[in-house]
């Protein structure tokens, strides 16, 4: 056999230039391109991702635009900018698709300095769809420009899951706050699950009608009412928790504080579709000490609302008290059955019942429990802590783990009160302490 020397050499080289290829992409792959700092403004007309190497500044209004597609990657960090009302605004038409984990929450925060941050420091999210609205034109306050609402209650604006909001509320015009998560007629085929907001100073969450259907809901010391719906929401939350910091309350004239707010609309009209949104496993908590003069109510229910409640817990010194159902149609619309409320428990407040029919309101089939001592529920230790993560599941003898009632279909089946059994779905993505976090 003839031995080419010629040929064996050619292979050595060849095989020696392979491997040294092979290492030089080994070494590529190993090195992690620095991240940049990424200003957005404007309008994002095309589809877009944002990478979670690279740290975002929102400055002015930012939208997505309709058929247009925001992708936010899992662990990415969005800063609003103070001086421009820094918000992001997902049109009608447009999508958010922010889907981040349980160890990678995605964040919008403010972009002040760790210790120096505070209420309204930028605008916040808002998403708007094509579901049905009882108003016409429906715009978002403040910005009075972009207008949402529709004909299909299963439009799809996305994806909110496992992310958090923090230090929003700015306002765009005089008492005209941006709320944490504004939701403006969004539909049914949108997923909000696991979302967190802080230290906001408007409202937490506020769905300005639509279909939306969420769960796992967190409103962490905001500045003015927890829940808020309006203009004919009629989609289904369960699981929620707003914790309140008793000295934290809004100071308008025209405003004060409340776990949730209702409203069919402004003036109160018949409008349609009627506000109807059915919550349950609600727990709203006030913090230990002595309460701002400006909190008013656990439920501040009124305009002619007809939404309806199911084992929900509320504790802690509302000044005003615990259930409101302010005005004589909203009253009506209880009577009437058209609002529901079961399984509630309401202690620590001077009145648990403001304003209701009393003698419905405490029918036995219902199970609610009104002024209760709260010492007696089994709460854990440090449930209303102002510091740190609370204490969110309770002992395991509490009468809070099957005191509730069956709920309505298309909730999850359970009967404990509140937003806690025996699971803690806040575990490993909310946070307690967004003030001191290193972002």
């Amino acid at each position: 056999m003839k031995i080419n020397l010629k040929s064996i050499a050619f292979f050595i080289l060849a095989a020696g230039l392979t491997l040294a290829s092979c290492n030089r992409d080994d070494d590529d792959d190993d090195t992690v391109t620095p991240g940049e700092n990424v200003t957005v403004k404007g309008s994002l007309t095309n589809n877009t991702i944002w990478a979670a190497k690279n740290k975002y500044l929102l400055e002015g209004f930012v939208y997505v635009e309709s058929g247009a597609t925001l992708t936010i990657e899992p662990g990415t960090i969005i800063k609003g900018d103070k001086a421009t009302k820094a918000t992001l605004i997902i049109k009608p038409g447009g999508k958010i698709i922010a889907e981040g984990t349980k160890t990678k929450p995605i964040v919008f925060t403010s972009n002040q300095a760790r210790g120096s941050r505070n209420y309204g420091d930028w605008g916040g999210v808002i998403v708007l769809g094509k579901a049905p609205v009882n108003k016409t034109p429906a715009t978002i306050e403040g910005e009075n420009i972009s207008t949402f609402g529709g004909t299909d209650p299963t439009d799809n604006s996305g994806i909110l899951k496992y992310v958090r909001i923090e230090f929003g509320g700015i306002a765009f015009e005089t008492d005209k706050e941006v709320n944490g998560l504004t939701l403006g007629g969004v539909g049914s085929g949108t997923t909000i699950e696991n979302v967190q907001v802080s230290n906001t100073g408007d409202d937490g969450f506020e769905w300005f009608g639509g279909t939306v259907n969420v769960k796992n809901l967190i409103s962490y010391k905001n500045l003015d009412d927890d829940f808020d719906t309006d203009w004919g929401y009629s989609g289904r939350v369960q699981y929620g928790l707003a914790f309140r910091d008793p000295k934290i309350a809004d100071q308008c004239t025209c405003s004060d504080s409340n776990g949730f707010e209702s409203d069919n609309d402004a003036s109160g009209s018949e409008a349609t579709p009627q506000t109807s949104a059915k919550f349950a496993n609600i727990s709203i908590i006030m913090a230990d000490g002595t309460p701002d003069a400006k909190f008013r109510s656990v439920f501040r229910l009124r305009r002619n609302t007809a939404i309806s409640i199911y084992n929900t817990l509320g504790v802690g010194a509302f000044p005003k008290g615990g259930i409101e159902l302010q005005d004589a149609s909203t009253q009506a619309n209880f009577v009437s059955d058209k609002a529901d409320f079961r399984g509630l428990v309401l202690g620590g407040m001077t009145k648990a019942i403001v304003a209701g029919d009393e003698t419905k309101l405490k029918d036995a089939v219902r199970k609610n429990i009104f002024g209760i001592d709260v010492t007696t529920l089994g709460l854990n230790a440090s449930y209303n802590a102002g510091t740190g993560k609370p204490g969110l599941l309770p002992q395991s003898s509490s009468q809070l783990l099957t005191g509730g009632v069956t709920l309505p279909a298309g909730f999850e089946a359970n009967t404990f009160v509140g937003a806690f059994g025996t699971t803690d779905w806040t575990d490993g993505w909310a946070n307690w302490d967004p003030q001191n976090t290193d972002y």
